[in-house]
Parts: structure tokens; sequence; C-alpha cells
């Protein structure tokens, strides 16, 4: 058992996920971390549904957090700012044995920055790293001066942090290498995948500000893939609280997708799935793992493109291609986000052929590339986070 928890009494954890990408994760953490200790742990902090699940009472909403884009920031920054000092006094007042940050960085870094300045006896964990590799280089080197370990979802990250001069990271492993077994097909979804009619999955977005900027595109695509003479059965898999908006978003299109709601129906999407259209994102990692080909698309508001023009530093910004080393999946971004593109893309994946294959060969190496071993990512960062609790405190 950890020596805090038996010098000390209950370890003192507090974790802060912004987003329900996070909590998912802090959820998974909080199970793992209990588990490790022997039940002799205690939570605060601030998370969604899932966390809660696990016990944790939120200081505050976490939906009182969530932005998407650089257009949302100034309406909201007045309360954010006031989480971020709510979320920090809070961290000063408990002091914790650890204080945990997961994903969010635009709001968990100040919290920790804050935490760090006035109390650097607190040691601070960031599970997930913010995307150092991809923009804004030189936040690695100035994590130093607050964050004492990162804990990794993606393989290529460490060698990334020890380039950029970052402090010390660890690939722990992606939360979605512990639902491999849904992802994988039985035998007649794998036969169904090579005979019969082709399904089709789209996948416009899980924010209502990316549906909104990808739904008519990916109806028009689906118009003229099915005017060029392919047959398919489209998918749409969405979930509970966006299910309205989209049944009334894809009215309009000329051809139908059947909207499946909920995880165990998008799984088994998933697992019948002969090809995706998807907007870029975790969701590509997620149909790699599944063996799915597919064409990745995104689209921003001009003056967000410019921005990320200027400043995103990787030939990709496809993860399933980052991961692997190769940009075998084809990205069409913002202006070459057209329906004719991306139909004469999905024609080429939906039968045989050199472009599907290529996909299919890179994809087989994905889960070696990923492996954590024997022992699952939330496990692996638990143990980490008991690791940093054992270490003599800063002064």
């Amino acid at each position: 058992m950890n020596t805090v928890a038996q010098q000390r009494g209950p370890a003192k954890i507090f974790l802060i996920a912004a987003e329900e990408s996070g909590d998912r994760l802090g959820q998974d953490l909080m199970k793992a971390l209990r588990a490790e200790l022997g039940g002799a742990v205690t939570f605060s902090g601030v998370g969604g549904r899932s966390m809660n699940s696990e016990g944790l009472m939120s200081l505050f909403p976490v939906d009182d957090l969530s932005i998407v884009g650089f257009a949302e920031i100034p309406r909201r920054l007045p309360l954010i700012l006031r989480r971020i000092r709510e979320a920090s006094l809070t961290v000063l007042r408990e002091r914790p044995d650890v204080l945990v940050i997961i994903d969010s960085p635009d709001f968990t870094h100040r919290v920790a920055r804050r935490v760090r300045s006035q109390d650097p006896s607190i040691p601070i964990v960031d599970y997930v790293s913010p995307t150092v590799w991809a923009w804004r280089t030189g936040r690695a080197r100035a994590m130093c001066a607050y964050i004492d370990r990162v804990l990794a979802l993606l393989p290529f990250e460490p060698e990334a942090y020890r380039r950029l001069g970052g402090p010390p990271c660890d690939y722990v492993g992606h939360p979605l290498l512990e639902h491999i077994g849904s992802l994988t097909p039985l035998t007649a979804e794998a036969a169904a995948r090579a005979t019969g009619t082709p399904q089709l999955l789209v996948l416009p977005g899980s924010r209502r500000s990316e549906i909104r900027r990808h739904i008519d595109i990916f109806g028009e695509t689906l118009a003229q893939l099915r005017a060029s003479g392919v047959s398919f059965d489209a998918v749409l898999p969405t979930l509970p609280h966006l299910e309205n908006k989209v049944r009334e978003a894809v009215k309009a299109w000329p051809v139908a997708p059947r909207i499946v709601v909920g995880e165990d129906e998008r799984r088994a999407a998933y697992r019948n799935a002969r090809a995706a259209l998807a907007k870029s994102g975790t969701v590509t990692l997620e149909l790699a793992l599944a063996r799915v080909p597919m064409v990745a698309a995104y689209k921003v508001s001009a003056w967000e493109a410019a921005i990320a023009r200027r400043v995103i530093a990787t030939n990709t910004v496809i993860l399933a291609n980052l991961v692997i080393g190769e940009n075998v999946v084809p990205e069409f971004l913002q202006n070459d986000c057209r329906p004719d593109r991306l139909a004469l893309a999905l024609h080429e994946i939906l039968g045989e052929g050199p472009s599907r294959q290529r996909q299919l060969d890179a994809f087989s190496r994905l889960r070696d590339i990923m492996s954590t071993g024997d022992r699952a990512p939330s496990q692996r960062a638990a143990d980490l986070i008991i690791a940093a609790m054992r270490q003599p405190r800063r002064k």
C-alpha cells in the first residue's frame, strides 16, 4: 500500500476534469486508484457525471467550462476565470497529496500554475498531454515550472517531450485500448463487412459546432456517392443529447442514414462497418483500432483556419496517421472539405483496391504500436500518480 496512505490516513487526491472525455478518464482512474490503494483514498475536485458515479462531488458543473473553438472564448471568459480562481483556492486550502489535472489545458494548466506559485509542495500530474508536438511547442519547456510528470495517451509523446525539453513524460496508453474487444468484429460481423451491401459510418462530430459545420457537407457527399452508382447503407451514430438535433438536420439529406444512439449501438456499428466518413479527432484512432478504412474531414471558420495554418507543426492532423507514423488516412481540411472530393475518396475505399488495403495494412500494426502490456492504461496512470505522492514534498 502507498506510504502516504499508511502514514497520513487515506490519500487525498484532487482531480480536475473539465469536459466529457476527461470525465470518463477520471472515472477509470478513480477506480484504478481505489483498487491500488486498497480503498484508502478520498477524492475531491471537478468532474462530471462519470466521476460523480465514483463518488466525486464536483465543485461546480463542468458545463461551465465547455468551450469549442476560439470564437466562444470571449463570451465565456469571465465565468471561466472565476472557476479557475475557485478551483485553485480549493486545492490550496485542502493541500491534497497530489493534484491530477486531466486534459483541457486552457483551464487545468491555469489552475496548476496558480497552485504551484502559491504552494510548491503539492505534486502536480498532468494526465493527457497537450498537443505540444503539433502547435505551441514552447509549452513543453514552460510546463517544467508547474508540472511534475505528464501521463501520455499516445506512444510518440514521451520522445516529443524529451526533444522539446519538457517535464518527464510516460506513455500510459489510450483509454480506447481498454475497449478493444468491443471494437473487434465477431465472425458474422467480419463476414458482413466483406459481403453484401457495405455499411458506411457517417461521423460528423460529437459537438454541436462540429455537427453544424459538417452535416450539410456530409449529406451532399452521400448524395454524390449514391449518384455515382455506389451502393451502401449509411449509419450515423450519435449521443443521446444530440439525437434530436441530428435527426432534424438529416431530414434534408437525399440519402437517409440509420441513426443509432448509445455506446453499445455505436460499437456494434463500428464492428459491422466497411468504411467511414469521419471528422478529424479521436474518432479516427478508434476507427483505426476497429480496422475500418476511412476518409477524414474537418472544417472551421476562416479566421480559426488562418490561425491554425500559422501554428500547426505537423504534416497531418489525423490522430491515426500521427500514431502510425504514416499518412495513410486521406484528410480533407477546410477548402478541401468538399462533397465531390470526399465522395471520390470514399468510392476508393469502399471497394477492394490499393487505397483500402494500404489503410488495412497500417491498421494491423496499430495495436502493437499502442500496446501497454499486461497493465491497462488506467492502472499504469494510477501507478505513476501513486509514485508522485511518494516523492518528498517540495519546499
